[in-house]
């Protein structure tokens, strides 16, 4: 909603409040819609200023409402603009071979944080982004590097841990920029030539950043990003303290993002799924200490929120669970309150 003079309005608009004489009599009822008449009457009884509604409250859901904001809308300017230059940086080292600015990458990073009051509000923004395919790896890291920041506040990491591990999010996947991008994003499922093909990026990424002065961290993590702690990732197939602390964060950063960005040929997943595909895949592959805590967070950013449960019933968050994260209590329309770890025919469908 918005304040503007009465002068201002034009037809269509809405009027957000009843509006009243100097008797205290309504003489326009709130969700009126704007017309000559209605103009006529507020310059008849000489009212200056009124308030009318906007697009943004007209939205019903979580994600739209997201959208229509003023911080999503200056985020997403920002955004754009960055991601031209960011991609310019990295066709550059590529093609070139011309180094990489690390001032520079936080440079990018601080441009798209300072005007965001809240951090969690990025894991909104980044939900709502619409990638065009032609970008998808520039975005997947990007975006890798703003989740970064993020995971990074959770974990009550200091300020140089988080510059390093948001220094990691924006390089650890530029091994792939050297393979064919119709097979980094096919969407139909690879075959075993394809999969090792893929597979090879890590140390492609590695071979590329190794002789730059860069912290040893993010060059670990460019390589060890897909190992996994009970040793069934690769190249290396290391287990637990093998590898290095930043590659165990990227590892959870670069399946999140994944899977909350959407593709040509599939949707977003939602917090909620996104936290259930960990469990089922298994919080020891990732370092429980890590995962457990910012899935935690991931879903109590959604408290306060509605769902849809898949007998259709909207229903308020109200509480997360310890075990399993990923089914909260709940309110009914009717106030009743649903522990979806009991309730196990119940599904979140989706944050509405």
């Amino acid at each position: 909603m918005k304040n503007i003079a009465t002068m201002a309005l034009r037809q269509g608009m809405i009027i957000a409040y009843d509006i009243f004489n100097y008797q205290n009599e309504m003489i326009i009822a709130a969700g009126t819609t704007v017309d000559a008449n209605v103009i006529k009457k507020l310059n008849f009884y000489s009212v200056m200023a009124l308030t009318i509604m906007e697009e943004v409250d007209f939205a019903t859901t979580y994600y739209e409402k997201t959208r229509l904001s003023q911080g999503f809308i200056r985020f997403n300017e920002v955004y754009n603009r960055i991601m031209i230059a960011y991609k310019q940086k990295m066709h550059n080292f590529i093609q070139n071979n011309t180094p990489i600015s690390i001032g520079m990458l936080m440079q990018f990073y601080q441009e798209l944080t300072e005007h965001v009051p809240n951090k969690n509000h990025i894991l909104d923004y980044l939900y709502n982004m619409q990638a065009s395919e032609d970008d998808l790896t520039h975005v997947h890291c990007l975006n890798s590097a703003l989740i970064a920041g993020v995971f990074a506040s959770w974990l009550d990491m200091s300020p140089i841990e988080t510059n390093t591990l948001v220094q990691c999010g924006f390089l650890y996947d530029i091994g792939k920029l050297k393979l064919p991008y119709a097979l980094i994003w096919k969407p139909e499922k690879l075959t075993d030539v394809e999969f090792m093909k893929i597979r090879t990026h890590t140390m492609i990424g590695f071979d590329l950043l190794k002789d730059m002065q860069l912290s040893e961290h993010i060059i670990k993590a460019t390589l060890q990003h897909h190992e996994r702690c009970d040793g069934t990732g690769y190249p290396s197939k290391l287990k637990g303290s093998q590898i290095n602390k930043y590659a165990k964060l990227i590892a959870v950063i670069d399946a999140y993002e994944a899977m909350t960005s959407a593709r040509m040929y599939r949707q977003s997943k939602h917090p909620f799924h996104v936290i259930a595909s960990f469990e089922e895949m298994g919080f020891y592959k990732f370092d429980e200490v890590i995962i457990r805590p910012i899935c935690f967070n991931i879903a109590k950013n959604m408290v306060g929120n509605s769902v849809l449960l898949s007998n259709g019933q909207n229903c308020e968050i109200i509480k997360i669970k310890d075990d399993p994260i990923s089914r909260p209590i709940v309110k009914n329309p009717e106030g009743l309150f649903l522990d979806l770890s009991i309730n196990e025919h119940l599904d979140i469908q989706s944050i509405v």
